[in-house]
């Protein structure tokens, strides 16, 4: 079975002391430091600090089973996710993420959205050209590395951990307000997955959930913008199905046991606005599973913290970018911006997660 998604933000504090007696050299290793100071600070068996083609510094986390992931300093964008999924001796490995573009534009992996909401409506990028700071890194037998990033916005303390497991990988923000005011902040997590072909395409798991047409969160690492995402497709064609999408601002429940994605879709799982002032309602689900037909691969997505999760497929534009077909999906506080208090903070995660093996 997959590893538990209980996910602890840290790992025990025993495999943190030898990280803690490079405290000197940790205070001043920053992601725009160079790639030698990085593996001077907090290099370590699992974890390697190195220079991608373009000269971005970047963490090369990897476990004993021989899963590996890479994660580029200066954004926090994870640019490589290789799960080893099958027993053979070769090809054992796999890439889950889907990247498009030389190393210096790259778009695509799986990256993070945090936005401050002003009391007008009007939102902030905060994450545009951090200042990400090498906070802390961890391990613990091999079985699992972690690296945490941190930068500063105004009064927000903001965190984000990247951790690698056997059959899984997880990424955490920490939020923290150490202002007097409270403050609004929507996010998401987004997730380029890579599929073999376009039909085939599919995800188990929404089933009975309501959804609504929406645009994605502005990314720089984003293969489409949010006005691609939301460009209606030709209904004719081969790989129509005759479903229309839903016109913006319109509910409808999710009825199909798979929800296939061989046409353009952009859409937010969740309970609707409007729900959410009930004393009681029902939330979107916690999880829920992409198919490979193809391959014959599952990935579990898993959102702890968040309240929605987001799905956009390409449908024809996908031979746009490439021959690889993708989804770019993840979990999200998209609808309702989340409140974090003076001397509060707020926590949310996303796993994925197999039991391929």
């Amino acid at each position: 079975m997959a590893t538990s998604t209980i996910l602890p933000l840290h790992l025990p504090s025993c495999a943190r002391r030898s990280v803690r007696a490079s405290a000197a050299a940790a205070a001043v290793a920053t992601a725009s430091s160079t790639p030698q100071s990085l593996e001077e600070a907090f290099g370590r068996k699992g974890l390697k600090f190195a220079a991608d083609p373009a000269g971005n510094a970047t963490a090369e986390l990897s476990v004993r089973n021989g899963s590996s992931l890479q994660l580029r300093l200066g954004d926090g964008l994870v640019t490589s996710y290789k799960p080893k999924v099958y027993w053979k001796e070769k090809d054992d490995c796999r890439e889950v993420l889907y990247t498009v573009g030389d190393p210096a534009k790259l778009k695509g992996g799986l990256g993070l959205v945090l936005n401050q909401v002003s009391s007008k409506g009007a939102t902030e990028a905060l994450l545009a050209g951090s200042d990400w700071t090498v906070k802390d890194v961890d391990s613990d037998s091999l079985d699992a590395v972690q690296v945490e990033l941190g930068c500063t916005k105004g009064k927000l303390d903001i965190s984000y951990v990247v951790t690698l497991y056997p059959l899984s990988m997880a990424t955490a923000l920490i939020v923290r307000n150490t202002g007097t005011k409270p403050v609004e902040l929507t996010s998401a997590v987004l997730s380029h997955i890579k599929f073999d072909k376009r039909n085939g395409t599919a995800v188990e798991g929404l089933r009975g959930c309501p959804y609504a047409s929406l645009a994605p969160p502005a990314a720089d690492f984003a293969v489409l913008t949010p006005a691609e995402a939301m460009k209606r497709e030709d209904s004719g064609g081969w790989f129509s199905s005759g479903d229309e999408e839903p016109r913006q601002g319109v509910w409808v429940v999710e009825e199909n046991q798979y929800t296939i994605l061989k046409k353009k879709v952009s859409r937010v799982y969740a309970a609707p606005p409007e729900e959410r002032k009930k004393r009681i309602y029902s939330t979107a689900p916690s999880k829920f599973i992409t198919i490979d037909q193809y391959s014959g691969l599952g990935f579990r997505l898993v959102r702890l913290g968040f309240e929605d999760f987001y799905l956009c497929s390409p449908g024809g534009m996908y031979e746009k970018f490439g021959t690889d077909y993708f989804l770019c999906t993840g979990a999200a506080s998209m609808l309702v911006p989340v409140v974090v208090n003076p001397g509060e903070e707020w926590r949310g995660a996303q796993v994925i997660e197999h039991d391929n093996l």
